[in-house]
């Protein structure tokens, strides 16, 4: 697209440019402050995908603490509700790695049922022991589960805060507008013309780099689970013994 914007400008539009040295120092101009212009909004919002993308890897992060926290914290329970609420647990943390997968888009919907019923499932687990004991320690038990409850839905939440589709209707018409303008201040195109496919090359490459970035499940840069996956090797070899105790 951005190379047929070089063509267009060179091809149809440089037929309405004059030869005199004031309309080149303007072109010069136009040319100088659209490409400046197109740079800022081109960086501005690497900058935007970039920080999105940082602040995923943090909610990860932060969404396994809030997991392993509160597998700890189940042993205040009693043994029969602590085992269960490990195992639901243990299942739930599955489900959140399952979550960070690229998968398609059935897939998803799946995991995001099953993700639901789990949290249903915990939270029904903790909530009679809630109302029967008025602790410290069962406020420290049903603060953790808010903590894993809150944190998926601040990951979910992340995921959606994408650049919108409106920025990038308007990022694109103003790179074929300097694409244009490229082509119609060409003196010699058809000569270079490899030379002059450079400079859309590098702005669609800019491009698949930001929307690469911006997409937490698919592309290249993806969001990797490395906290959840350490956190279930880890939970492995306590479940068993846990679970051995009830028994």
């Amino acid at each position: 697209m951005f190379s047929l914007a070089v063509w267009f400008g060179n091809a149809y539009l440089s037929r309405y440019r004059t030869k005199d040295s004031e309309t080149s120092q303007d072109l010069g101009v136009i040319q100088t402050a659209t490409l400046t212009l197109l740079a800022l909004i081109i960086g501005f919002t690497f900058s935007m995908a970039i920080d999105r993308h940082d602040q995923r890897e943090i909610l990860e992060e932060g969404e396994a603490n809030a997991i392993g926290t509160e597998f700890l914290r189940a042993d205040f329970l009693p043994a029969s509700s602590a085992a269960k609420t490990k195992d639901l647990l243990s299942q739930y943390l599955d489900q959140r790695i399952l979550f960070y997968t690229k998968q398609p888009s059935e897939i998803v919907v799946n995991i995001r049922q099953k993700t639901d019923e789990l949290q249903h499932a915990l939270w029904s687990e903790i909530l009679p022991h809630a109302r029967s004991t008025h602790t410290p320690v069962m406020a420290l038990v049903v603060s953790g589960m808010n903590d894993v409850l809150n944190s998926q839905g601040y990951v979910q939440a992340a995921w959606w805060n994408r650049i919108p589709n409106t920025a990038w209707a308007l990022m694109a018409s103003m790179a074929i507008c300097a694409n244009m303008i490229v082509g119609f201040g060409a003196r010699n195109f058809k000569k270079n013309t490899g030379l002059f496919l450079i400079f859309p090359f590098v702005i669609a490459v800019s491009f698949f780099l930001i929307a690469d970035i911006d997409s937490p499940r698919g592309g290249v840069i993806r969001i990797e689970p490395k906290n959840l996956i350490t956190l279930q090797e880890s939970l492995k070899s306590q479940l068993p013994a846990s679970l051995n105790i009830t028994k």
